[in-house]
C-alpha cells in the first residue's frame, strides 16, 4: 500500500469518516487527482464499502477552451474510477482575483454538500501549501492567528493531505501513471501565491534549505500559543458573541483595545475572509465610530459582504439574494383562530387571555404582547413588510408609513425585510420585537395573548 493511501486512511479514521458521504474538490491537478485516486482505492477496501465519494469540479471559466478541456479530463477520470461527478461553470463575471475565485469555489462546495446531503468536503491542500500560506501571512502582517496556517479541519472542510509534501504527491501520480491537468495560470506570477512559490521560496531555501519545515514548525507553535489565548478568551467571547453570530456592542465596549482587536480578528476569520492587520484596524475604527449611534452605518468587507454597527448590534449583512430567498420561503400565513402557526423558523402563538392571569405590560421589544383583538374585523395575517404598509404606533394618534415608523425606532435597514409582522390587510398591528399598534392596544383588559418563539 502506498504511503499516501495509508495516511488518507489514518485521516478518515481520525475523524470517523469511514462510512460518510464526502465531496472532494477536484480541479484535476496533481494534488486533487492524487487525493481522489487514493480515495477511489480506499473505497474498494471492505472496511470502507459504505464510504461515498463525489468529485466536485468548479470551472472558473477564465481560460476558455483550456478550462473546458480540464473539466472533461476530470469527468472522464471520475467515471473511470466509478465516482459520481458534479460540476458547475461560473458565469464569467467572477473577478480574476485569488480571493474572489476562492469565495466562489467554496460556495460551490457548499452547494455540492447540500445537493448530496454529504457529511464533509475534502480539499487537497498539502504541506507545501501550508508553508506558502504562513509565509504569505507573514508578509501580509496577519499576526499570530494568521500564522496558524491552513487548519487540518475547519467546520465541514477537511484537508487529508495537509501533512503530505508536494514531492510525495508528484511521486504518487507518476507511480500510478496519472495524467493531471496542468493549469497554465499556476505559472503566472501576477498571482501572489505563484510568485511566492516560484520566486520567493526558492530564494529563501538558499538561506535555509529546510525553510518549508521551519514555516510548518512556526505554524504548529502559533497553533499552540493560540490555544492558550483561546482558553482565557472563551468566557469573554461567551459574553460578547451572541447565539445568532453577532457582537453585543455593550459587552464589546467594555473590552480593552487589544482584546477587541483579537475578537474582531476571530470574527472576520469565522466568515472565511483573509484579512491583514491594517484592515482589522479599519474595522476596529469603524465600529468605534458607530457603536454609540442610534442609526448605524455599513462597511464593505468583500463582494456582497457588509459589516453593520450601531448601538444595538454589530453584525454581518448577508447578501440580498440570501435574504430574499428566505423571505420567498415564508410568504404569508393566515391566522384564523387560537393556536400555533409556523412562519419560517418562528412559532406564532395566539391564545385567549384568562381573567385571573397576571397582566403586566411587556417591553415594546418583547416577543410577546397582550392584545385587544375585539376591534379587528378582517383576517389576521403573518407576513413580512410590503409597499403601502402603515401602522398606528402605540401611544400616538393617527397612522404613519411603516418605513417612517421603523426609522423612528432605529431599526437597521438591512434587517427590515426579515421582521415578522402581524397584519390586517395593509395595517400592521404588531412588529414583532419592535412595537405594537394602537389598533390592538389594551384599553381595559386584553382579549388575547400573542407570542413568537
Amino acid at each position: 500500500m502506498h504511503s499516501v493511501v495509508s495516511k488518507v486512511i489514518d485521516f478518515l479514521k481520525k475523524y470517523d469518516l469511514q462510512d460518510k458521504t464526502i465531496v472532494v474538490g477536484f480541479s484535476g491537478g496533481f494534488d486533487s487527482m492524487c487525493l481522489l485516486d487514493a480515495l477511489a482505492e480506499i473505497k474498494n477496501m471492505p472496511e470502507f464499502y459504505d464510504l461515498s465519494i463525489i468529485a466536485a469540479h468548479f470551472n472558473h471559466n477564465w481560460r476558455g477552451e483550456e478550462s473546458m478541456r480540464e473539466q472533461e479530463v476530470c469527468r472522464i477520470f471520475a467515471a473511470a474510477k466509478g465516482i459520481e461527478f458534479y460540476t458547475k461553470t461560473a458565469k464569467g463575471n467572477i473577478k480574476k482575483t485569488e480571493n474572489d475565485a476562492r469565495i466562489a469555489r467554496y460556495e460551490f462546495f457548499e452547494e455540492a454538500l447540500e445537493e448530496y446531503d454529504a457529511d464533509a468536503v475534502f480539499t487537497a491542500h498539502n504541506y507545501d501549501d501550508n508553508a506558502e500560506t504562513v509565509l504569505y501571512r507573514i508578509i501580509k502582517g496577519t499576526g499570530i492567528m494568521g500564522l496558524k496556517g491552513i487548519s487540518e479541519k475547519r467546520g465541514i472542510f477537511y484537508r487529508p493531505l495537509i501533512k503530505i509534501k508536494r514531492s510525495e504527491i508528484i511521486d504518487y501520480c507518476n507511480e500510478k501513471n496519472l495524467s493531471p491537468n496542468n493549469d497554465s495560470s499556476n505559472s503566472n506570477t501576477v498571482y501572489n501565491r505563484n510568485y511566492l512559490r516560484l520566486n520567493i521560496l526558492p530564494a529563501l531555501e538558499k538561506v535555509n534549505p529546510n525553510v518549508k519545515e521551519a514555516l510548518y514548525t512556526l505554524s504548529d507553535i502559533a497553533k499552540s500559543d493560540n490555544e492558550i489565548i483561546e482558553e482565557y478568551l472563551t468566557p469573554i467571547k461567551a459574553r460578547v458573541l451572541t447565539e445568532s453570530g453577532k457582537i453585543d456592542p455593550k459587552e464589546y465596549g467594555r473590552l480593552s483595545p487589544p482584546v477587541k482587536m483579537r475578537i474582531l480578528h476571530e470574527f472576520i476569520q469565522s466568515l472565511d475572509l483573509d484579512y491583514d492587520y491594517k484592515k482589522i484596524c479599519e474595522i476596529f475604527d469603524f465600529i468605534e465610530a458607530n457603536i454609540g449611534q442610534r442609526n448605524g452605518s455599513t462597511k464593505s468587507l468583500a463582494t456582497a459582504r457588509w459589516l453593520y454597527a450601531d448601538e444595538k448590534t454589530i453584525e454581518v449583512i448577508p447578501p440580498k439574494k440570501e435574504v430574499h430567498e428566505e423571505i420567498k420561503k415564508m410568504l404569508e400565513v393566515e391566522v384564523d383562530g387560537e393556536g400555533e402557526y409556523t412562519f419560517g423558523s418562528n412559532i406564532f402563538t395566539l391564545r385567549k387571555y384568562v381573567d385571573k392571569e397576571l397582566f403586566v405590560f411587556p417591553e415594546s421589544t418583547s416577543k410577546f404582547a397582550y392584545a385587544d383583538l375585539s376591534r379587528v374585523n378582517s383576517p389576521l395575517i403573518l407576513r413580512t413588510r410590503r409597499d403601502g404598509d402603515v401602522i398606528s404606533p402605540f401611544g400616538m394618534t393617527g397612522s404613519m408609513k411603516l418605513k417612517k415608523y421603523l426609522n423612528s425606532k432605529g431599526v437597521p435597514r438591512h434587517s427590515r425585510d426579515n421582521l415578522l409582522l402581524l397584519c390586517s390587510e395593509n395595517e400592521v398591528l404588531w412588529v414583532v420585537g419592535v412595537g405594537l399598534s394602537n389598533k390592538i392596544s389594551v384599553k381595559d383588559k386584553p382579549t388575547h395573548v400573542i407570542e413568537v418563539t
